[in-house]
């Protein structure tokens, strides 16, 4: 970081930071949304066979949540690190990090497509497909796979440009590929009547317009630290670093899709394609409500991982505070809204009848834990920003792989499809509650501030 960024980070008042460096964030994750979203909003609007068409697009989204976990090995683990390099005025290892990290995304991206492309049909019924339903699931996943370049750069990548608290260019990036397929898809789903097609080719051309503006910007000298030619060759130390710490983010992204498969068998087993169906609109709605959250964190981690490397302790105990009271009257809120007005929700994704009753009553029960999971988001945000990597590895795996994957498994033996639904909201607590207590401790642990002149 420059002279002036630096006195930034780590001397300006943590609120007014934490405003300019969220805010940019959460816009940009709420753009985000839109890329999976926006397609499942038309998509499930197709007339005749919207509702199945959707469905196969929920059976596509562990795949396209894996290609995506992937990303977060690099930008999760070595985004942070690069912040702690900066916050330690080691601009050279900022930049090693970074050039590494672009090194390591190529090699996944050209390995997953290939392995995706040969194993995508078993995977998609793994993933829950029927016969009705594997035509669409196929349709979509098979242009997506090839665009899987475009999304390691689009989103690992560009975690470097929040690092360096250049959040609002972090947004622009995210806004360019957002905006192009809000664009593109009714041109190609409906103008061009490609449909399920026409949804992914329209994604693909916006992760390849957001990943050009990313690459273009972190290889420029407005970018405080670059990707530099000397250090693209495999340091094997450093990337062993950055997948140690970026294994949490993966994690958590990556159990998300084991989720939405072990989810999927289960609501086809126990109720049918509606079932899966209606899953694929409820996972969206909480998208609306844990995406803006995580933009929130990514952009107050670079604070504290700064802070944390300058050893200003008092900053990131301050950080955390109100990163605690933010993000529970947040994700309480949303609660909120959704148990006075579930079928709100649900009308924005389908109009078929059938399935806009069943979410409707089915989305107050799987909503039911997450006006406490703003505690875990804040709790897995200071971990990562501090280089923690086994407590943040250990909360990604609590809420997903060790409580709620086995309660989808065992519950509905004996509450059927309703076992499913029960699931969610007893892991979210659950994790969210063991999660506040790791942090307390863990935060009344961190030694006072050396000089004692921190500003905050």
């Amino acid at each position: 970081m420059n002279k002036g960024e630096s006195s930034r980070m780590g001397t300006e008042k943590v609120p007014r930071l934490m405003l300019q460096l969220a805010a940019p964030s959460v816009l940009a994750q709420l753009i985000n949304i839109l890329y999976n979203i926006v397609d499942r909003m038309y998509i499930g609007h197709i007339p005749n066979v919207g509702a199945m068409a959707l469905t196969g697009l929920g059976i596509s989204a562990p795949l396209v949540l894996i290609i995506a976990a992937f990303s977060l090995f690099v930008g999760g683990g070595g985004a942070p690190l690069a912040a702690i390099a900066l916050g330690r005025n080691d601009k050279a290892e900022a930049e090693k990090i970074l050039s590494n990290g672009a090194t390591l995304l190529t090699l996944m991206a050209i390995i997953l497509t290939v392995v995706f492309l040969i194993i995508k049909e078993p995977l998609l019924y793994l993933f829950g497909a029927s016969e009705i339903t594997f035509p669409y699931a196929n349709e979509y996943s098979s242009i997506y796979i090839m665009g899987t370049l475009f999304v390691q750069y689009a989103l690992g990548l560009n975690l470097f440009i929040t690092s360096q608290g250049k959040t609002r260019r972090a947004m622009l990036a995210v806004l360019i590929g957002a905006l192009s397929n809000i664009v593109l898809d009714p041109i190609f789903i409906f103008g061009f009547g490609m449909g399920v097609s026409g949804a992914a080719i329209a994604t693909v051309i916006s992760q390849a317009l957001s990943a050009l503006y990313v690459v273009r910007f972190l290889t420029s000298d407005r970018s405080t630290i670059r990707i530099r030619k000397k250090y693209l060759k495999p340091d094997w130390a450093l990337i062993k670093r950055i997948i140690s710490l970026g294994v949490s983010p993966f994690v958590m992204q990556a159990t998300e899709s084991a989720i939405v498969v072990v989810f999927n068998n289960g609501l086809l087993k126990f109720g049918g394609d509606l079932y899966v169906g209606s899953m694929a609109i409820m996972q969206s709605v909480m998208q609306l409500l844990t995406v803006p959250v995580s933009g929130f964190t990514q952009g107050v981690q670079p604070i504290i991982s700064y802070n944390f490397g300058a050893e200003k302790y008092d900053r990131v105990r301050e950080t955390v505070r109100y990163a605690l009271i933010i993000t529970v009257a947040t994700t309480a809120s949303y609660f909120l809204l959704v148990l006075l007005g579930p079928g709100i929700f649900a009308k924005v994704f389908t109009s078929d009848k059938e399935l806009l009753n069943l979410v409707s009553g089915l989305l107050p029960i799987y909503m039911g834990g997450m006006w406490l999971f703003g505690v875990q988001m804040s709790a897995q945000m200071y971990f990562v920003g501090t280089g923690q990597a086994k407590k943040s590895l250990f909360i990604a795996l609590l809420r997903k792989v060790i409580i709620l994957i086995p309660l989808a498994l065992f519950l509905p033996r004996f509450f059927g499809v309703m076992g499913i639904y029960y699931a969610e909201p007893i892991a979210d607590m659950t994790s969210a509650t063991t999660a506040g207590f790791l942090l307390y401790f863990t935060i009344k642990n961190l030694p006072k501030d050396i000089s004692n002149k921190s500003i905050s």
